[in-house]
């Protein structure tokens, strides 16, 4: 039985019941094709058992090879972008510290920082000249080790450990997360004798984060992949019928019945700063999955209340085109109680002694009821705590849902054709040997 709760009553005054539940049909369908592989994409379904396929041999060989980089590394950068990036940073954010980067004697001891995520000149700089006097390693996420961004970090990065501790021990620092048996990455990790993990080809970037391609870093970061791959299963156990108790089901029927009735933004609210980087990667599992024959819900985020003072005020009074799925952490893991002031000039001490979490539900419980009487639909989500089972459980219910909601949609969920523009256009800016032609073109537009 799922730990995650979905609660859709502050939808009803926008949709029914009945119309929520009238997607069930669709729902059920589209269920079906992601177990039987019949729908399209289906070459991208390997996502969709991995939590119970994932063997005990691939587990501990990931935690011995993080076990090795932690004993050899104070730092491990993780090269990716998109999906080789995005669902191990959430993780690690939302399971560390805050303010571990600056405890010097934090028993993780070797922490994972990230790279190839942008083409930030200033950035690879900077860390760079950070990792100077530093021992560190690298992780690099790339099927085809040629995707622009990750190649030039790899390339700056591989360079300098080189330089600083050889190139035979720096092979034994470089681990590659790469394709089966193809590609330059795989090409250069069998040549240098690096130490390799495969992308599946049946797993898109954007649901690989229950892969090595995720699992790694976490490891590495010092955090339990057995129990973030508990957690998965736990959650592919719960969705496989189409029943009322599947929380992918209802959520991706609800969110779709929204957007039939004009709601055409989704805006992922949490009120744990720790959450911040698990919406930066919903945003690209849905809007990369759904955002395709000019159809899709656009997938924003906010983190209040912070951003209350900021957002609050379009979130409330602006174009009715948007609905709310406020994602809540019903513990935290540490207890601050608001002390009593003698002279109570900020007017405050009628808050003495309460938690400050006892503050925030209040405040997403005043925010829920505002906005839902301004015209905002509200959706619920709420995870018993910030722990590994329990992300392995998020993960996979908003995976699942995704594919569900992709199929309702009636788009092809696995594909990103959309992605390759921009591409061809750098590209050709850039003169790349092939492009002549797309180069000549595009030069003539400018």
């Amino acid at each position: 039985m799922s730990n995650i709760n979905v609660n859709v009553k502050e939808v009803l005054a926008t949709v029914s019941a009945q119309q929520i539940e009238a997607l069930n049909p669709a729902a059920a369908e589209a269920l079906e094709k992601l177990h039987k592989g019949t729908g399209a994409g289906a070459d991208f379904l390997g996502w969709v058992n991995l939590p119970e396929e994932t063997t005990e041999e691939l587990v501990a060989d990931i935690e011995a090879t993080a076990t090795r980089l932690r004993d050899m590394c104070d730092y491990v950068v993780a090269i990716g972008i998109g999906g080789s990036y995005l669902g191990a940073k959430a993780v690690i954010e939302a399971l560390a510290d805050s303010f571990s980067a600056l405890r010097a004697d934090d028993d993780r001891r070797c922490r994972v920082l990230f790279a190839g995520q942008n083409i930030g000149e200033d950035y690879l700089c900077e860390l760079q000249d950070f990792l100077r006097d530093k021992k560190f390693g690298i992780i690099v996420i790339s099927k085809s080790g040629t995707t622009t961004e990750p190649a030039i970090a790899f390339r700056l990065l591989k360079e300098q450990l080189e330089t600083q501790i050889g190139k035979e021990e720096a092979s034994k620092r470089i681990v590659a997360i790469t394709d089966a048996k193809r590609g330059a990455l795989r090409q250069l990790a069998t040549e240098e004798g690096y130490k390799t993990f495969v992308i599946a080809d049946n797993v898109g970037g954007r649901f690989s984060v229950l892969t090595p391609v995720g699992l790694l870093p976490i490891a590495v970061a010092g955090f339990s992949i057995r129990e973030l791959l508990e957690g998965a299963r736990t959650m592919q156990r719960a969705t496989v019928e189409p029943t009322d108790a599947n929380p992918s089901l209802l959520y991706a029927t609800t969110r779709n019945a929204l957007y039939r009735a004009g709601k055409k933004i989704e805006i992922l609210v949490n009120y744990n700063p720790k959450l911040h980087f698990m919406a930066e990667w919903w945003k690209q599992l849905y809007g990369e999955s759904e955002g395709k024959d000019h159809k899709g819900i656009f997938p924003a985020s906010v983190d209040n209340s912070t951003d209350l003072h900021s957002m609050g005020q379009w979130i409330q009074d602006g174009e009715r085109i948007i609905f709310e799925t406020v994602l809540s952490v019903e513990k935290p893991r540490h207890e601050v109680a608001i002390p009593t002031d003698a002279a109570n000039l900020d007017g405050l001490n009628y808050l003495a002694g309460k938690r400050v979490d006892e503050v925030n539900k209040m405040a997403e419980l005043g925010t829920r009821i505002a906005h839902v009487d301004g015209g905002v639909p509200n959706i619920r989500i709420t995870i018993p705590a910030l722990e590994e089972r329990y992300l392995g459980e998020l993960i996979y219910f908003f995976e699942k849902g995704c594919g569900i909601s992709g199929y309702i949609l009636d788009v092809n969920p696995f594909n990103q054709p959309g992605v390759e523009d921009y591409k061809r256009n750098m590209f050709a800016l850039l003169e790349k040997p092939g492009y002549e032609e797309e180069t000549a073109k595009i030069k003539s537009r400018l």
